[in-house]
């Protein structure tokens, strides 16, 4: 069996509510943003804790959506939502 020289990391797709964009997340941000959730669930006041993702950006030679890896970004887990992919 070859060995590949990178690692497939896989990325979650978030929803920014405050700023209406898609971004994609690590699996081992994802995680904080799970803890997150199941600490703050059902408070009014949530604290601004951030995680770092990427944005989307607009392929326009594919007419499509793609990840911009040049620069990450700290976004703020409560205005962060699962987006659904069905």
């Amino acid at each position: 069996m070859v060995k590949l020289p990178f690692e497939n990391k896989s990325k979650v797709i978030y929803e920014n509510l405050a700023e209406g964009i898609l971004v994609a997340i690590s699996d081992e941000q994802n995680s904080k943003i799970l803890d997150f959730q199941k600490k703050n669930r059902g408070k009014k006041k949530s604290p601004s804790t951030k995680v770092k993702g990427f944005h989307f950006v607009l392929d326009k030679e594919f007419d499509s959506l793609k990840i911009d890896f040049s620069v990450e970004v700290d976004f703020i887990i409560k205005d962060l939502k699962l987006f659904p992919l069905k």
